[in-house]
């Protein structure tokens, strides 16, 4: 019975572990996104998702540290978290989701672990994050960033940071790095060579580095710390580093290195952790390999490494190191560790990588201040002993958005393709069908429904604005090319200024402006009543939208990292990037503009919109004036005035451009011998059918 008990106990436990440890969903993940930030479309089969700024552009990456960086914590389950990294692989957010480390569940309380996770905000990947304090809490003053660990979790805070820096910098490699995924070089079992001590380093299968005392002091002349280790100026030719680095993958070089027991450990090892790669590093000299508040199974303070410029993860291997017999005396004497990294994460065993050494020195007596030289040692081993299942090609951030989005790119070409020629060459024929306006709005319900809500083709204010940001700041504009849908939607736009003005994106291609024309044709089979300003003030609102994009351009200048929330008062982000699955006073906000919408035609675009203001300033590239009009346009008829539901024609009967969303109402009525005024007078005075084009009296477009 008691066995029975035990049993069912464990099996219970280990049920509460897996429970705790499990992944997110993608709808329970997006909740802990915070606005104006939102979650995107998985880009990743590891379960990588877009971030999406509140313009609905990529802004970068969204994840959880737990599909790609499973490190068990002491509970045996693996510390999840959720990582939110910018295009430039900066952490924007790190939240604590799962865990079952017994310090915080049943001790320390979670709110210390919650607080750990907030200070990577800001941090770089590429920054040099440790755990732990300097010394004293003194300021550093070295290349290091500290992060505050939790006084008696420091091993289960170090776990997690590892989780989180494995995960991301397999993110960084895949995404920010362009390279497609393939699977990693792994060792050649069939490779099984004699080696020796001496072959080892004919071979260059061993890494030597050295440094004296006088050496390292070089290091750090100039510093605050020069001078502050006695024994090294004591004796300058005395040994301060003697390492040794060996990639022990290959078993054929393990083999040479380790002693029979230590061998069996390490195939014993290789059988559970199948993708990592083991590292046996040995010290002679005083230097050592890492500090005195190093755990094992954690990552060592003091050694890293890089590859190809991104930092490689390394962890204790947590095995006993005995030598083998023909290894020189003076390395049995030393210090040796067997370090771990693991392939998935983007370490390439087959290709040279960058072992580095922090030489660490304090200053003061009271309350020193820590600081630290990086000495650095160049690792490469034979190629012969590896694998490569597949060689991988490295793809521009463009090429890869590109393949991500093949079939969505060839429909939107597609529809512009058409839309475009149609526009352009047979504007009047569209204009004259008896069904112009079902097929304006099966055009419009298009683009609401692909561009919009499933292509997330919505443009916005925020692209304009981190374009004047980085050309003010970075001067690196590579962030545009990780959307090509949006970035085709703009170059269509552009084109369209040379040929329409502003017309083209606000008439037909802004799906939130859509929405807010259905919402005008709802109002009208309700009969519901307009409410429309006086033309003098419909002149007046309509320089609002100026305003609104000035005071955006002056938080772009002066406080950029208040424009995400600026930018909110454009409500496509509510409408069309989250569906309205938002906080209820974005959903307000939205909604409110729709429903004013049903009473006075798209009040948003014409009266507040930045975005539209900024289509008017590029409008006037405009090189024609492409909407016919006739010399009794204006006086007397005021027919085209009267109907134009953007207030775009003036009483003289000269179009405003920078006003005109294309509509082509005003170009249905000219072309109408039933409409239009002059065409029907000219009618009953010849008594014979007019011509519709090309009558004397009429001015051409140009």
């Amino acid at each position: 019975m008691g066995g029975r008990f035990i049993i069912a106990a464990a099996l219970w436990l280990a049920s509460a572990v897996i429970a705790l440890a499990e992944v997110l969903s993608p709808e329970e993940l997006a909740t802990h996104i915070r606005a104006p930030m939102s979650m995107g479309a998985q880009i990743s089969d590891n379960g990588v998702f877009e971030l999406l700024n509140s313009g609905g552009a990529q802004a970068g990456y969204v994840f959880q540290t737990e599909p790609m960086a499973p490190l068990p914590g002491f509970s045996g389950a693996p510390i999840n978290a959720l990582v939110v990294l910018d295009l430039e692989g900066r952490f924007l957010d790190v939240q604590l989701l799962t865990h079952n480390e017994p310090i915080f569940v049943s001790g320390l309380g979670e709110a210390p672990f919650h607080a750990f996770m907030e200070q990577y905000r800001g941090h770089s990947i590429s920054d040099s994050l440790v755990v732990g304090t300097p010394y004293g809490g003194a300021s550093d003053g070295s290349g290091l960033v500290y992060l505050d660990g939790v006084t008696k979790a420091t091993a289960s805070v170090r776990i997690a940071h590892e989780s989180i820096l494995a995960a991301a910098l397999q993110v960084a490699r895949e995404k920010m790095g362009g390279i497609s995924s393939g699977p990693p070089a792994y060792p050649n079992p069939e490779i099984d060579e004699d080696l020796t001590w001496d072959s080892l380093n004919e071979n260059g299968l061993l890494t030597h580095k050295t440094l004296n005392n006088g050496e390292i002091e070089a290091l750090f002349e100039g510093t605050l710390w020069a001078n502050d280790d006695p024994e090294a100026s004591a004796d300058p030719d005395a040994p301060y580093l003697d390492l040794w680095i060996a990639d022990l993958g290959p078993r054929s070089i393990a083999r040479a290195l380790l002693s029979e027991g230590t061998l069996r450990e390490l195939d014993r090892f290789r059988e559970i952790s199948t993708f990592d790669e083991p590292i046996l590093v040995v010290e002679t000299a005083r230097h050592g390999l890492v500090s005195p508040d190093f755990v094992r199974n954690t990552a060592p303070d003091w050694l890293g490494a890089e590859q190809n410029g991104f930092p490689v993860a390394l962890r204790d291997a947590d095995l006993f190191v005995q030598l083998s017999d023909q290894v020189p005396e003076a390395l049995h004497d030393g210090t040796a560790m067997i370090l771990r990294t693991d392939r998935r994460l983007g370490f390439d065993p087959a290709a040279p990588w960058t072992f580095t050494v922090q030489a660490i020195r304090e200053h003061g007596v009271f309350q020193p201040q820590v600081g630290s030289v990086t000495i650095e040692a160049q690792v490469a081993t034979d190629e012969r002993f590896f694998v490569r299942p597949g060689e991988t090609r490295r793809l521009s951030p463009f090429e890869e958005a590109i393949r991500n989005r093949a079939d969505d790119l060839m429909v939107l070409a597609a529809f512009l393709a058409l839309l475009l020629p149609v526009l352009f060459f047979a504007q009047s024929r569209l204009a004259g069908l008896r069904v112009f306006t079902p097929v304006r709005l099966t055009i419009l319900a298009f683009v609401t429904g692909f561009i919009g809500w499933w292509g997330q083709g919505q443009l916005s204010i925020v692209t304009p604005l981190a374009t004047l940001q980085a050309a003010l700041s970075t001067r690196h504009f590579a962030f545009l090319l990780y959307d090509p849908f949006s970035l085709m939607i703009w170059g269509a736009v552009i084109l369209g200024f040379l040929l329409w003005g502003r017309g083209l994106f606000c008439g037909w291609l802004c799906p939130f402006g859509a929405l807010q024309e259905f919402a005008h044709h709802i109002g009208r089979f309700l009969h519901l009543p307009r409410l429309e300003p006086s033309r003098t003030w419909d002149q007046r609102l309509k320089k609002l939208k100026y305003v609104a994009l000035a005071g955006l351009v002056a938080v772009t200048v002066i406080a950029p990292g208040h424009m995400d929330k600026a930018a909110e008062i454009e409500p496509f982000k509510t409408a069309i990037t989250t569906f309205f699955l938002r906080e209820w006073y974005y959903v307000a906000y939205a909604a409110f503009w729709l429903f004013l919408a049903l009473f006075t035609f798209k009040g948003f675009c014409r009266y507040l919109c930045p975005l539209g203001a900024l289509m008017a300033i590029g409008g006037t590239l405009r090189l024609r004036r492409w909407i016919p009009r006739r010399v009794e346009c204006g006086s007397p008829c005021q027919l085209c005035a009267v109907k134009c539901n953007y207030g775009a024609i003036l009483k003289t009967g000269a179009v405003q451009y920078d006003e005109c969303f294309q509509c082509l109402d005003c170009v249905t009525i000219h072309d109408d011998a039933r409409q239009c005024v002059p065409l029907i007078l000219r009618a009953r005075s010849t008594k014979r059918p007019p011509r519709v084009t090309g009558h004397p009296n009429e001015v051409p477009a140009e």
